[in-house]
């Protein structure tokens, strides 16, 4: 069931979720310096890494659609039960690793403006007294921060709307394949379904998840929200998105049944 073929897949996975929740320190960093538009440019980079691992995993899980549609892989439900728990672990090493990204993004974003073009910041950056320096920056995270977290009252709308948009985003894909496995007659249309389902977490997430996170930011640069309550919120969507990738563990079939029934109407 585990192996080289579902281990690869398994790391790119990883590192898909890692980078999409370390966007987070990006935008924290960028409060922190008050150069939010430079910090969002600099999570292009982030982007990157999350896209480029994205179009090498999507042939690789492919690769195991193809392998069970053969009758050659009968712990295929398993196995992509597996890579959404690799998506968990890219959150939980992101979560572990935020405090430390927070204060790297503040330096990051203020290099970025000294340097005026992201190469010439990665040049500046790989000097070995900017590496060394860097090391001043690991900060591992503690219970007070985790008590920071609830005080003053938890975004919770938020936090379960964003719930809701992670747990869709980590199981689209994978519960269209698995439709396309079960419904061998309609593999294609399974397949390319994936906006099915994709297309609600857009909506939540376009709608009613950036406006009010870009609201909350820009209260925080002219001073009406406190940048502790920020470092709060922030830290609850980070959580959020932990809790979201474990719930799409229970919603990987449920979904692929309704791929598979909404094609086969067609």
């Amino acid at each position: 069931m585990f192996s080289l073929s579902l281990a690869i897949p398994m790391l790119f996975t990883m590192l898909i979720h890692a980078a999409d929740s370390l966007s987070y320190a990006l935008r924290l960093g960028g409060l922190r310096t008050r150069r939010i538009a430079l910090a969002i440019s600099l999570a292009g980079i982030l982007l990157l890494v999350s896209r480029t691992s994205n179009m090498a995993q999507g042939p690789l899980v492919g690769n195991l659609v193809d392998t069970a549609t053969r009758g050659a892989n009968p712990h295929f439900a398993a196995q992509l039960h597996w890579l959404m728990g690799a998506a968990t672990i890219g959150t939980a090493l992101a979560i572990l690793c935020f405090p430390t990204m927070v204060k790297l993004s503040s330096r990051m974003v203020v290099h970025f403006e000294a340097a005026g073009s992201i190469p010439a910041m990665v040049r500046g950056m790989l000097k070995r007294s900017k590496i060394r320096n860097a090391t001043y920056y690991i900060t591992p995270p503690s219970w007070k921060m985790a008590k920071r977290l609830v005080q003053h009252g938890m975004p919770r709308r938020l936090m379960m709307l964003n719930v809701a948009v992670t747990a869709i985003y980590t199981t689209g894909v994978l519960s269209s394949l698995y439709a396309a496995y079960l419904y061998p007659g309609q593999a294609v249309a399974a397949s390319q379904s994936t906006g099915l389902i994709n297309g609600i977490a857009t909506i939540l997430l376009t709608i009613l998840i950036d406006p009010r996170i870009s609201l909350l930011s820009d209260k925080s640069l002219r001073g009406e929200i406190r940048l502790d309550r920020m470092n709060q919120i922030y830290g609850c969507m980070l959580v959020s998105r932990l809790f979201g990738t474990l719930l799409a563990q229970l919603l990987l079939i449920p979904f692929a049944y309704w791929i598979g029934w909404i094609v086969s109407m067609m």
